[in-house]
Order: structure tokens, then C-alpha cells, then sequence
């Protein structure tokens, strides 16, 4: 008669994104996870070949995650970058996750579809991807340094967020398709 399975990968994957949320990707360990469900650690290895896939896991989790917000905030590119920050705020952790090699490539693309929508409904078809490449390379960029601690010199960081919103979201919202800065600009 077989073992009964004492634990799920759901479970196992949920305890590694606690453990993440709580210490960073050093917490996550097979010790500690199967501590947390439970279990000893040989028996994660009947639900993930090691901890780099497990990190994948809660990766792809994350990733899943912050595309539901981001869809969630529909077409509005306002609402979309305050989703972004948001997600990174509430789960720093996962967020660094996010851009590391161990996330699935596919899993992390699929995060650009809200925004590449909300983008095309603001300048057009033609410079949609450009304007993604902005607005998350912006927003990435100043979360990262934000949680990181690298903004040293002062100031409300939220009125800085905004204010860099509210001029990213007015400049592609006049933009017309077709027009490009003239180099050198």
C-alpha cells in the first residue's frame, strides 16, 4: 500500500513564498519548508526537483499575481503603475523574484499583456511596445531602488512616484502616433 501524501505541491509552494516574504530567498530552504509543512525534507523531492525549481515556483506564483493586478487596473495607465508599486510594497521579495533568471521568461511575459493593452489604448498600435518598455523600465527602476533603500538624498518618495506617474501617464496620453522626439532631444 502506498504512502499517503502528507503534503501538496500547492502547500509546499505556498510555504516557499511565506518563507521568501519573511527572510528573502536565503530563508527559503528545503529544511524550512518541509519544517513548515510538516514533512522532512526528502519528501519535497516527490513534489520538486530542488530548490531553484521551488523558487520557480513561487516565481511563477509572484508572476501570476502581479499580472491579476495589473489586470485588474484595466487600461489606465495611472492605475496600472500604482498596481506595480503596490505589488511591489506588499511582497518585495517576490518582486526581486521577479527579475531573476530563475522565473520562467513565458510565465513573466504574460505580465506585459495589461500593460501592452493600456499602452495601445494611449499612443496607438505602432509605439505600444515602446511605451511598456518605458513605463516598466520607470517604475521597475524606482521600486527597485525604493525597497533597496538607494533614494538617500530626502523627500516624500510618494510624491516623487506620483509626480513621475503623472508626467509618464500626460506624456504618452498626448502623444500622436507616429511621432517620435527628434534624436538629441
Amino acid at each position: 500500500m502506498p504512502t499517503p501524501e502528507r503534503t501538496s505541491l500547492d502547500e509546499i509552494v505556498d510555504a516557499a513564498a511565506r518563507l521568501l516574504d519573511e527572510g528573502g530567498p536565503s530563508a527559503v530552504t528545503m529544511q524550512a519548508v518541509a519544517q513548515a509543512v510538516g514533512v522532512k525534507a526528502p519528501s519535497l523531492y516527490k513534489r520538486v526537483r530542488d530548490r531553484e525549481t521551488l523558487l520557480a515556483r513561487v516565481g511563477e506564483r509572484a508572476a501570476d499575481e502581479l499580472t491579476a493586478r495589473l489586470t485588474a487596473a484595466s487600461d489606465d495607465l495611472n492605475a496600472l503603475l500604482i498596481a506595480f508599486r503596490r505589488f511591489g510594497h506588499d511582497r518585495p521579495e517576490a518582486f526581486r523574484l521577479l527579475f531573476t533568471t530563475v522565473v520562467d521568461a513565458d510565465r513573466l511575459a504574460a505580465t506585459s499583456a495589461p500593460v501592452l493593452r493600456a499602452t495601445t489604448s494611449a499612443v496607438g498600435e505602432k509605439h505600444a511596445l515602446d511605451a511598456a518598455r518605458l513605463l516598466t523600465a520607470w517604475a521597475t527602476g524606482f521600486v527597485t531602488m525604493e525597497l533597496g533603500g538607494a533614494f538617500r538624498l530626502g523627500g516624500d518618495l510618494d510624491q516623487a512616484y506620483d509626480y513621475g506617474r503623472a508626467h509618464l501617464v500626460a506624456s504618452l496620453s498626448n502623444a500622436h502616433d507616429g511621432d517620435r522626439p527628434a534624436q538629441g532631444s
